[in-house]
C-alpha cells in the first residue's frame, strides 16, 4: 500500500518551519507532499532550499480547504491519502497502525488518529479529538470534546472505534473513493467539508474509524482561530449545505426549521455575551446559505443509501439543560 502525506500550506512558512520536520523524520514509510494555495509569503523558496524530499505541488489560486485539496490530489497516484494540517506534530510509528488497520479492513474508508493538543498535550484537542458525531440537527461534537469542554486524555480514546466523521486535521482516506466520490465540496471553502464527504462515504456503504493506537498533536486555529467571526460564518452555513445534501428532502426542511430557530438562540447568546461579530456571522451564514440553496436543490446529489447519521437527538440539549458535558456521559 503506498502513502502519501499531503501537507496545504497558505503562507505558512513560520508553521512548516515548526512543523514538517518531524513529519519528514517520522513518516518513512510515506511520499510527502506540500501543495501550496498560491502563498505569496517565502513559503516555497524555504521548501526548495530545506527539502529537496519533498514534493511540491503549486496550486493556481487559494481555493481553501475543500478546493484546495481537490486541485492537489489530482495527480496523486498513491493508494492512501494522509490529509495532514500544516500545524500537525506527528509521533514516532505513527503511520503504521493506520496502515495495517485500512490493510485489514476492505471497508474502512477514512479514518483519523487521536489528536491532542499540541499547547496541552495531556488533554485533546477541539478539531476531532477521538473521533466525530453530529446531531440530528447537524451540530458536530467529538470523543474528547463537545462545545468546549475538552477531556483530559486518560486512554479513555485508545481504541480503534467506528465515528461518523474524521478530523480534517488529520484525515486519512483511500484515494480511489476519494476520487469516486469527486472529492470536497468547494463550495465549502473550509470548515465541515471533511464531514460532508464522510456522510457521503457511508451513503456508499463505506466505514470511518478512530485510529487511537496512533497519536498526533494538532496546534488548531493556526489559519482561523475559534473565536474568529469567520469561522463561525463557515461552520454555520456549511452544516446547512451538508444537511440539504445529504437528507431526504421529505425530512430537511423539518430539520432545517428547527436549525433555524436553534441558529437564531445561538446568534442571541453571542449577542449578550457582546460578541456581536458573532451573531453577525450566523446571520451572513443563512443568507449565504439560502442564496446557495437553489442550486443545491436543482442539483442532483444522488443518496445511495438513506443512513442513520446521529445517535443523539440534540447535542445542545444534552450539553446545556442535561448538563452531560463528556462524551460517555451521552450514552
Amino acid at each position: 500500500m503506498k502513502v502519501a502525506i499531503v501537507i496545504l500550506n497558505w503562507n505558512g512558512k513560520k508553521i512548516l518551519e515548526q512543523f514538517l520536520p518531524s513529519v519528514v523524520e517520522f513518516s518513512e514509510e510515506a511520499t510527502i507532499y506540500v501543495a501550496d494555495n498560491a502563498s505569496t509569503d517565502k513559503s516555497i523558496p524555504y521548501l526548495k532550499e530545506k527539502f529537496n524530499k519533498v514534493t511540491i505541488i503549486q496550486n493556481k489560486t487559494n481555493g481553501g480547504f475543500a478546493k484546495g485539496y481537490n486541485d492537489a490530489l489530482k495527480n496523486v497516484t498513491e493508494d492512501l491519502l494522509v490529509l495532514l494540517n500544516n500545524d500537525v506534530e506527528v509521533t514516532q510509528n505513527w503511520l503504521q497502525p493506520i496502515i495495517n488497520e485500512f490493510k485489514r479492513d476492505d471497508s474502512l474508508i477514512a479514518a483519523q488518529p487521536k489528536i491532542l493538543d499540541f499547547n496541552n498535550k495531556k488533554y485533546f484537542e477541539y478539531a476531532g479529538a477521538g473521533g466525530g458525531f453530529i446531531d440530528q440537527l447537524g451540530y458536530p461534537y467529538c470523543r474528547g470534546r463537545i462545545f468546549n469542554t475538552i477531556e483530559k486524555d486518560k486512554g479513555q480514546y485508545n481504541d480503534i472505534n467506528k465515528i461518523f466523521w474524521a478530523s480534517g486535521a488529520c484525515f486519512i482516506v483511500r484515494s480511489n473513493e476519494f476520487k469516486e466520490l469527486k472529492g470536497f465540496d468547494e463550495n465549502f471553502f473550509a470548515h465541515q467539508e471533511e464531514i460532508d464527504l464522510c456522510w457521503r462515504i457511508q451513503q456508499n456503504g463505506g466505514i470511518i474509524k478512530h485510529i487511537g493506537n496512533s497519536t498526533v498533536y494538532h496546534v488548531g486555529g493556526a489559519t482561523l482561530s475559534n473565536i474568529n467571526p469567520t469561522k463561525t460564518f463557515y461552520n454555520f452555513r456549511n452544516s446547512l449545505l451538508m444537511l440539504v445534501k445529504n437528507i431526504k428532502s421529505s425530512k430537511v426542511w423539518i430539520i432545517l426549521f428547527m436549525r433555524l430557530l436553534m441558529d437564531g438562540i445561538a446568534g442571541l447568546h453571542f449577542l449578550i455575551q457582546g460578541k456581536w461579530k458573532h451573531t453577525l456571522a450566523i446571520i451572513k451564514a443563512h443568507f449565504s446559505f439560502y442564496s446557495l440553496l437553489p442550486r443545491y436543490i436543482n442539483k442532483e446529489y444522488k443518496i445511495r443509501k438513506e443512513i442513520k447519521y446521529y445517535h443523539i437527538k440534540s447535542i445542545v440539549w444534552n450539553y446545556f439543560i442535561r448538563k452531560n458535558r463528556i462524551f460517555k456521559e451521552l450514552n
